[in-house]
């Protein structure tokens, strides 16, 4: 709760100070049509701090959090165990500085941390070289796709129907206000991806293809081919990875020809912690790496020879002419990527393959489970952690009537894609090495009562 110490006496000198009689001088330009006029109803005036805490306590207990259910929610997101030692070491004095290194080679540890991260990433991504990181995957497709502008002098960038409508949000946002031409359409619920019909929309205005994998239904698409195609007519191939716990099972699409491979690093070291921060992660083929946006460490020796890190590049407005910038919407998330560097350091690759791998079973026990339940279709063929269930029903409904139960059954494509009401009766289920048999189990004869 926040502490306001100031006393009447004291907003009354203030307010002389600029010449303003009263706090309403200051709404003056505000339209009357847009004040309130009276008290807001249903709000009591006054009330103590005592009240106002049992009262939001009694709110908050209306919750229900992830960890007190059966959890099936991704799309995007996904709860992952992070152990704790990964808190504490990100609360270690060493890492108690500034967010962000203005004068960098001074903070030697600081950079050594995002040189590590850097290069984690970018063989996770199977790609030559990773930045710093971004806010976010959603800003850091985005950026992806005007780096492909910049690359290729086109504007024009195809998206898959199995990117995230989050991330086709932010773009369609962005791109009013840089002229690109976005083409995308929600989804089918069909096993099949939508690469041939990608390949058939690459002209020679394209500037990059955009691709997620595995896509916003869980499929999983061998991706050479469309870049091939991309590359025949002198496109790129950006690739979007939501769940970086999936490289650990499935093939990098760096190493299936992609340009720039950029992605949500939220699923390692990063809690879902109500909605963010987050962390964004931005690979790509050396050869453009001076179109990268945002910063980059890198190695070198001082003048004895001794090993040092510095700021490589760094081409955002804040160290160079704003004309020049090749980004002025991003910034290195620091705390969120040093989480995911000690996850990554905790786990090392045996780790990572070995996590996956009891994703990957766990999904595919929920999934021939739910397939069993009267009423409950999968449309997948393939898949890691996450799948798409056609329910009898609109999902949305029965995603809420589930959650009054205390099962959190998954995303409904409703909410994700709300003016595509052909797909409504899709329900996004992720299983996550936190769900259990018992959980599984729980879902399952959740809709066969909802569905009966």
């Amino acid at each position: 709760m926040r502490y306001l110490p100031l006393t009447d006496t004291d907003r009354q000198d203030m307010l002389s100070v600029i010449g303003a009689t009263s706090i309403d001088d200051l709404f003056v330009d505000v339209p009357a049509e847009a004040r309130l006029s009276d008290k807001i109803a249903g709000l009591p005036d006054h009330a103590s701090e005592l009240a106002v805490e049992r009262h939001m306590a009694a709110l908050a207990r209306q919750n229900l959090s992830a960890g007190e259910a059966p959890f099936f929610l991704g799309a995007g997101a996904y709860k992952h165990h992070v152990p704790a030692s990964v808190d504490h070491l990100i609360q270690r004095g060493e890492f108690l500085t500034a967010y962000t290194p203005y004068q960098p080679e001074i903070a030697q540890g600081t950079l050594q941390v995002l040189f590590e991260f850097q290069t984690q990433v970018a063989r996770l991504l199977g790609c030559d070289v990773a930045n710093a990181s971004m806010y976010d995957g959603s800003t850091a497709c985005w950026e992806a796709i005007v780096m492909a502008r910049r690359i290729t002098k086109r504007g024009k960038a195809v998206l898959s129907s199995g990117l995230h409508p989050h991330y086709v949000s932010v773009a369609n946002t962005m791109a009013k206000f840089t002229g690109d031409a976005l083409a995308h359409e929600a989804p089918t619920l069909e096993a099949a991806t939508d690469i041939d019909a990608l390949i058939a929309g690459i002209d020679k205005d394209t500037s990059c293809v955009v691709v997620q994998y595995p896509d916003i239904l869980g499929r999983i698409a061998d991706l050479t081919p469309l870049a091939d195609a991309a590359h025949a007519v002198g496109a790129l191939l950006v690739a979007v990875v939501t769940e970086p716990v999936a490289l650990g099972a499935i093939k990098a699409p760096g190493h299936m020809g992609a340009d720039i491979v950029v992605g949500e690093g939220q699923s390692i070291g990063v809690g879902l912690q109500f909605g963010g921060p987050y962390l964004g992660l931005f690979a790509c083929k050396q050869k453009y790496v001076r179109q990268m946006p945002g910063r980059l460490c890198g190695e070198t020796v001082d003048a004895a020879g001794k090993r040092g890190f510095v700021l490589t590049l760094s081409t955002r407005e804040q160290h160079i002419r704003r004309e020049k910038a090749t980004s002025n919407i991003c910034t290195n998330s620091g705390l969120c990527a040093l989480a995911f560097s000690i996850h990554m350091t905790l786990l090392g690759e045996r780790g990572l393959r070995e996590l996956a791998n009891l994703n990957h079973g766990l999904a595919v026990q929920a999934a021939d489970r739910l397939a069993k339940v009267p009423g409950v279709t999968l449309v997948n063929d393939s898949f890691f952690n996450e799948f798409t269930l056609i329910l009898s029903k609109d999902a949305r409904d029965v995603v809420r009537t589930l959650a009054d139960k205390g099962v959190l059954a998954g995303v409904s494509l409703g909410r994700l894609f709300p003016t595509a009401p052909q797909i409504g009766n899709g329900l996004v289920v992720a299983v996550t090495e936190t769900v259990t048999a018992e959980d599984i189990e729980a879902l399952a004869q959740a809709l066969e009562e909802e569905l009966a």
